[in-house]
């Protein structure tokens, strides 16, 4: 049997020039001639089937090969063939019929039945008939034919290296939910925050009124406590809640330091202006009281008492406005949990020192006190209790801010820095904040009047305040968080001009905050009086039932209220704050106007119901007006017909059971009476009964968001 040729074999033999003999030119065999084609050289060795079968070997030529040229591979480099490929385990699921045709699964490394000469199957790229319909124009360079007979070339003379084994695939990332999922995230890490602030907030209120009562020594304190809430949103507060975001947002975007010079810029600015407020404030406290409530201005010791109270709670302003630019900050750099839980520290502080006052003179049922005997060391309990506890909410956002790498450096070069743009943005949420104050100015006047008017404990401006806050917890702890995540994706969307992304991420918001605030407002209809007599049985039975009715009047308000403040925001992604505005104007002169009207008309003892009432029939109004200025600027849609029928709906389904709750709660309050017993198991009863039917009328008329919702519960649950 003649073995093939092989040049190097045939040098080996005896092609090689003997030692001694005469020179042989080089590159050519001893006989002068010229070698063989380089590339027809080792064409023949790498026969898989000559090398495996001994039988097929030339035993002459097995005794003329030369080893020193070709030396054996060395001692354990001997690699076992990998076994054939076998046939892949059947797919868990069925094909996708999306796709024409699967993807084939990938081969093996080493020989297989399908690639027996062992090609590497990360080089080895299968397609299916989508690849060859999608790919067909693609221009494909096509690999050097000759190139393994190069790399044959360049491997002789050399031990077979074995092939090192492929690295391993770097793990995927675990993929997120997208935007709905982080939304979500985000969402319930606000919502936790604003519901546990929200519930310190109630039980701060609850022990306020159960410290000072619910006549005039309590109205005084809690006008001198809301004198610097009002002051702050007036002058820069609305700003810095709706402006400054959009503007932190495209200053991480465009500035080449991630927006933390604008943000220094913004955060010295608002400390300088808000030192000078509070000076100006704190000196021209007696006007402030006076223009707030002239009756109480009127009387010297609850003047005198209102005005030491203001001078406590005035410098809050400072420190109410960095808590809420140090919050903004991280909202614009996706850290919202800070902002919600900070104001946890605020109360649980003011709960300690009306605490402390309580333990001191007791309950306002014990003490009898009022405006005429409390003493100026209580005062002076009350005032620093309250000051240091928007210290200590403000000073606990510092850690949250170099968390995230934020180091507040002052800095007053804000000329060219494009504050002039935002601060001219604010003027008009300046304009918008004060024409909401201009409401709330009248009714607090004329809630006060009313009070002194009616002689009786629950119907002036605190239990007002106190109705209001409960009325307003589902709306901060469910409608703000989510808009809260929504604003800034809005505000991107908005800056890159997409108006489908606005209108889609705005009927999110309001599909899925109608869930939980419609059968909430019904729910307080139905049962606001037991909710009532039972948190403030602490400031007497008629005190606690005046408040109830003032609750349910303010019940089915919260749905406009809900919408209104969702609707808002779509201006401010748009930078539009001149529209807020206007449609501000309207709400507080018809709030203003309905107020009015009920003072007169009505006796004193309902007129703060009536003023309640006014607060929802004016933001039904304002939902009109600012829905369709919405919608244009959108381009005539605002996915209503969806939004509509969700609401409907759901106030359908949410009828029915307050009717029934609120039967039976009213029944049980008959049957037991008002007090702590009576309340708590009309409470229970009712609102079981009410979240029951609305549950199972929703799921008949398959309301989509309430199945996401308890779908989403029981995911959570694991059930």
């Amino acid at each position: 049997m003649n073995a093939p040729y092989d040049g190097d074999r045939g040098q080996g033999a005896g092609g090689a020039a003997s030692p001694g003999g005469p020179p042989v030119p080089p590159g050519a065999g001893r006989d002068g001639s010229v070698p063989p084609d380089p590339y027809l050289q080792h064409a023949y060795d790498d026969d898989p089937y000559r090398a495996q079968d001994l039988t097929a070997q030339d035993p002459v030529d097995e005794a003329l090969y030369d080893r020193a040229a070709h030396p054996p591979p060395p001692p354990g480099t001997y690699q076992e063939p990998a076994p054939l490929y076998q046939q892949p385990p059947p797919a868990p699921h069925a094909p996708d019929p999306r796709i024409w045709a699967q993807t084939p699964p990938p081969e093996p490394a080493g020989p297989s039945r399908h690639l027996p000469y062992g090609d590497r199957p990360a080089t080895t790229q299968f397609v299916g008939v989508d690849d060859l319909v999608t790919r067909a124009s693609d221009d494909r360079q096509e690999p050097d034919a000759f190139a393994h007979l190069f790399r044959d070339q360049e491997g002789s003379g050399k031990p077979p290296v074995p092939p090192q084994p492929e690295p391993a695939p770097a793990p995927a990332p675990a993929k997120g939910g997208g935007k709905v999922s982080g939304l979500l995230k985000s969402s319930a890490v606000m919502a936790a925050g604003t519901l546990v602030s929200r519930l310190t907030g109630f039980v701060r209120s609850l022990v306020i009124t159960a410290a000072l009562g619910a006549a005039m020594l309590g109205d005084s304190f809690i006008i001198a406590y809301t004198l610097p809430t009002m002051i702050y949103i007036l002058t820069v507060g609305g700003g810095l809640n709706s402006v400054f975001v959009p503007q932190l947002v495209r200053a991480m975007k465009d500035d080449k330091d991630g927006g933390e010079a604008f943000a220094n810029r913004l955060l010295t600015l608002v400390m300088v202006a808000l030192a000078a407020i509070v000076a100006i404030a704190v000196f021209a406290a007696p006007a402030l009281i006076h223009m707030l409530s002239p009756t109480i201005a009127n009387d010297v010791a609850a003047n005198s008492v209102a005005v030491t109270f203001a001078r406590y709670c005035l410098p809050t302003i400072f420190f109410m406005g960095v808590h809420v630019v140090m919050g903004q900050i991280l909202n614009a750099r996706g850290k919202f949990g800070a902002m919600m839980w900070t104001p946890v520290l605020n109360n649980i502080v003011m709960i300690i020192t009306f605490g402390l006052f309580i333990w001191v003179y007791g309950t306002s049922a014990e003490s009898q006190m009022g405006v005429d005997t409390i003493p100026p060391e209580g005062v002076r309990l009350l005032g620093m209790g309250t000051l240091l506890g928007l210290v200590v909410q403000s000073l606990a956002m510092i850690p949250y801010l170099r968390e995230t790498g934020f180091r507040f450096r002052p800095r007053f070069d804000w000329k060219g820095q494009g504050l002039g743009k935002t601060i001219k943005l604010a003027k008009w949420t300046v304009l918008f904040v004060l024409a909401n104050q201009a409401g709330v100015l009248v009714v607090t006047q004329l809630s006060t009047a009313a009070g002194a008017a009616s002689g009786q404990d629950g119907t002036g401006f605190l239990a007002y305040s106190n109705a209001q806050l409960i009325w307003g917890m589902p709306q901060a702890i469910i409608t703000v968080s989510v808009m809260a995540a929504l604003l800034p994706r809005i505000s991107r969307a908005a800056h890159d001009n997409d108006p489908g992304a606005v209108r889609d991420d705005i009927s999110q918001g309001l599909r899925n905050s109608a869930v939980a605030i419609v059968p909430v407002a019904f729910t307080f209809l139905a049962l606001g009086l037991p909710m009532c007599t039972l948190l403030y049985a602490s400031s007497g039975t008629e005190a606690a039932r005046s408040m109830g009715f003032i609750l349910m009047a303010f019940a089915l308000g919260l749905i406009p209220y809900s919408v209104q403040y969702v609707v808002l925001r779509g201006f401010y992604a748009y930078e539009d704050t001149r529209t807020p505005f206007y449609n501000t104007v309207i709400v507080a002169a018809v709030n203003a106007a309905a107020s009015a009207l009920c003072y007169v008309v009505l006796p004193a003892r309902w007129a703060v119901v009536g003023m309640a009432f006014s607060y929802g029939l004016a933001y039904a109004v304002g939902v009109g007006v600012a829905w369709r200025r919405l919608r244009n600027r959108l381009g005539g849609d605002l996915d209503g017909a969806h939004i509509v029928r969700t609401y409907a709906r759901l106030c359908m389904a949410a009828l029915p059971a307050a009717l029934v709750g609120g039967a039976v709660g009213f029944g049980i309050l008959e049957l037991v009476g008002t007090g702590a017993l009576g309340s708590l198991a009309a409470l229970i009863c009712g609102g079981l009964l009410l979240l029951g039917i609305f549950f199972v009328a929703a799921k008949k008329m398959r309301i989509e968001e309430v199945n996401g919702l308890v779908g989403m519960v029981r995911g959570r649950l694991g059930r």
